[in-house]
């Protein structure tokens, strides 16, 4: 429930906003593969940088997934609502408020999960979100500064009493960054002192594990993160699993080739040339760990320059599989 909105989502299986991988491609094949809410990258607040070329290219758009979402990032109550506004006007359905980043260079401008250790400036932060747009706004944070402070439950009640409509939590502190374990008991205990919806995030990588997090939680639902990194299908196979029905088993490797081809494709229309190679490159790492090719054939694709050599090298690549796969293969060898 937002100021003057309610939204429904339709599934609590949500991926995780992070900065240069859940861009739009990314989202749209989570959302397909069956994530019922996909956030936008983060969003810097600060005037600056609203309409630099990476902005624009993380601005939302009305054919994407609903309910759109958008993650905003900053520690100036004023510039978070001016940024949620222009955010509500592109088309956002639900605003996320960012202090779960523990990058160095966000955290040293004291934003993303150095805000953590700031109770009152959260408190000014929602406040200012919440009454600038009529739209649900929630939180994404950590369970605390370190292991000594893990204040995620203040931070749940400032952001309940705010108008907060939902929170994820991933089960790191800032300290930690993407060390070590995640752990539960301190989103087990937000979940049993608020009322509104929180999601579980943290070291979610197979059915087996959400059943226990939800269960150790009992969170409403889901966020997914590092685990989608090449396997998009993680999504179906949880809500798959959630829902009661047969979990689909991992793709075959002429499939995860089918998977990862349409998502180059989005890739080069909505970055272009010279970053969409890059960014195909990024994914590529991930994507290839899970086929069978050398470690040397799969170095080979990050020397490619271009969106066709890109594009020629993985239809090489691509009937090379299906060969190895068809049934002539199988009995001829």
């Amino acid at each position: 429930m937002g100021r003057d909105e309610h939204l429904q989502i339709e599934f609590p299986l949500a991926l995780a906003p992070m900065a240069g991988i859940s861009d739009r491609p990314f989202r749209q094949l989570c959302f397909d593969q069956g994530a019922g809410l996909v956030i936008n990258e983060m969003l810097s607040s600060k005037p600056e940088l609203r309409h630099t070329r990476k902005s624009e290219q993380r601005r939302i758009r009305a054919d994407d997934p609903e309910p759109r979402a958008v993650q905003l990032l900053g520690n100036e109550p004023d510039d978070l609502a001016r940024a949620a506004q222009q955010a509500y006007r592109d088309g956002a359905q639900l605003i996320d408020l960012n202090l779960g980043c523990p990058a160095k260079k966000v955290c040293r401008k004291a934003a993303g999960s150095a805000l953590m250790a700031e109770p009152d400036t959260v408190a000014r932060l929602l406040e200012a979100t919440v009454n600038a747009v009529p739209c649900p706004i929630t939180l994404k944070m950590r369970t605390g500064p370190d292991e000594t402070w893990r204040n995620a439950p203040e931070i749940a009640r400032i952001a309940e009493e705010n108008g907060v409509a939902m929170l994820s939590i991933h089960g790191r502190t800032r300290a930690q960054k993407y060390l070590g374990e995640a752990e539960y008991d301190t989103i087990a205990q937000v979940v049993a002192e608020r009322r509104i919806p929180v999601l579980a995030n943290g070291d979610i990588d197979s059915v087996d594990k959400a059943f226990d997090v939800l269960e150790k939680t009992g969170a409403a639902g889901l966020m997914i993160g590092r685990a989608a990194f090449g396997r998009p299908w993680l999504f179906a196979q949880l809500r798959a699993a959630l829902e009661g029905r047969r979990v689909p088993p991992d793709p075959l490797a002429t499939e995860v080739m089918g998977l990862l081809r349409e998502q180059f494709e989005n890739i080069y229309r909505h970055y272009g040339n010279v970053m969409g190679v890059r960014i195909a490159r990024k994914h590529w790492g991930w994507y290839s760990s899970q086929l069978p090719i050398d470690e040397g054939t799969r170095k080979e694709f990050n020397r490619l320059e271009t969106i066709e050599s890109q594009r020629r090298w993985l239809d090489r690549r691509e009937a090379e599989l299906r060969s190895v796969s068809s049934p002539s293969a199988d009995i001829s060898a």
